[in-house]
């Protein structure tokens, strides 16, 4: 999430709704698919696509006459692109119950929630020849993929990440318990991101210090490894400096010295560094929580043969490039790197490197890890739970 970001974008934050446990697929649009599956082949363009989007995910060259892949695609297609943009994944989902746009990019703690209310369709990757150049580390996840079936198609990724003032930190730190145990050493200097899938990071931290409490995905938390983790977060509370949901904030605490360490992302360290700033940033050995956007069609759409082609074209090597970069993040596959400069600064395609990161995902009742005899805390508790924990 994130104009190299930060000079054009709006801030981005997560969203903080009430979620059901997952109880359907939903039902896709007439010429996209149907209750018995998805589209098996694709007819003549609608010569339109609605798109919903995160800022920065579809720029058309109004907004900076450098920046433009809807062009090619509008030219390549014969699809007419309209774009709406969206600040909340709770936005997002109001405005897809609409049923007036065809696409939209989905995060983690949304898309589950798309396909539960039937909001979205499943979607026949055999149809996308683009595809199968995507990660497979970022295929068939819990968060695009349902029972077997696609939902939509990956778009690039990253990972939140530990940020450090190297003059406070001479020696980098190689744990996040500097932002919770050890957190007092820094006391109103920590800086931690805004939003209740947040206690996701305090469960991460929970796996590797408190192996008692059982957590093996930090997005199923049953109540006892809830309220270790809250409780967490509460004793966090006292040493924090802000909470921040616009990165452009993050960037500014940093830099007056009022946040000394802190979650982050690769491209607020980028821009910091590119001012001049002493930090730095690591994927602590605990591993961290991250994101995975999904491009998903409406279950209504009305142009479902041109949002197929919308997918195709932004899992596009030059497409997906020039997307995630000028959004800050990994791209989907290795070869949009041969359109870009940075992969290695977003560890683009390094598995090993994905692999420590528990991308964020809509908690739900169902736990989420395989246990079925137990009841996890669902996004409303969560939220209520960020609440009291802000407060």
């Amino acid at each position: 999430m994130r104009k190299n970001a930060i000079t054009g974008l709006a801030a981005i934050g997560l969203a903080t709704a009430v979620i059901a446990a997952l109880t359907g697929c939903g039902t896709a649009g007439p010429s996209a698919g149907s209750a018995a599956g998805p589209a098996q082949k694709l007819g003549e363009r609608e010569g339109k696509v609605s798109i919903l989007s995160w800022p920065g995910y579809v720029e058309n060259g109004s907004n900076d006459p450098n920046v433009d892949w809807v062009s090619a695609f509008e030219k390549e297609s014969g699809c007419k692109v309209e774009a709406k943009t969206f600040g909340t994944s709770d936005e997002a989902l109001n405005l897809m119950k609409t049923g007036d746009y065809d696409v939209v990019s989905a995060s983690g703690d949304a898309s589950l929630r798309l396909v539960a209310s039937g909001d979205v369709a499943e979607v026949n990757t055999d149809l996308l020849k683009n595809y199968a150049g995507i990660y497979d580390f970022l295929k068939d996840r819990a968060w695009n993929t349902v029972d077997g079936k696609h939902y939509g198609v990956p778009h690039g990724y990253g990972a939140n990440l530990l940020m450090y003032n190297k003059a406070d930190f001479p020696t980098a730190p190689t744990s996040w318990d500097v932002v919770f145990d050890k957190a007092s050493e820094h006391a109103g200097k920590v800086t931690a991101y805004d939003s209740p899938i947040y206690i996701a990071d305090a469960a991460v931290y929970l796996m590797a210090h408190k192996p008692e409490l059982g957590i093996k995905n930090p997005y199923a938390l049953d109540q006892k490894q809830f309220d270790a983790a809250v409780s967490l977060l509460k004793d966090q509370r006292k040493n924090i400096s802000e909470y921040w949901g616009d990165y452009l904030k993050e960037v500014q605490s940093f830099q007056s010295g009022d946040s000394v360490v802190g979650t982050t992302w690769q491209v607020i360290q980028n821009t910091l560094a590119s001012e001049g700033a002493k930090t730095d940033v690591v994927l602590p050995s605990e591993g961290a929580t991250g994101w995975s956007d999904t491009w998903m069609i409406s279950a209504k759409s009305k142009n479902p043969n041109c949002a197929y082609a919308w997918l195709d074209y932004i899992s596009s090597p030059k497409a997906n490039a020039q997307a995630t970069a000028f959004f800050g993040e990994a791209p989907s596959s290795a070869e949009a790197c041969n359109y870009r400069d940075d992969c290695e600064s977003y560890h683009a395609g390094d598995a090993d490197y994905a692999g420590k990161i528990w991308y964020w995902t809509t908690p739900i009742e169902k736990c989420l890890d395989g246990r079925t005899d137990a009841k996890c805390i669902d996004y409303a508790g969560w939220t209520t739970a960020w609440q009291q924990i802000r407060n």
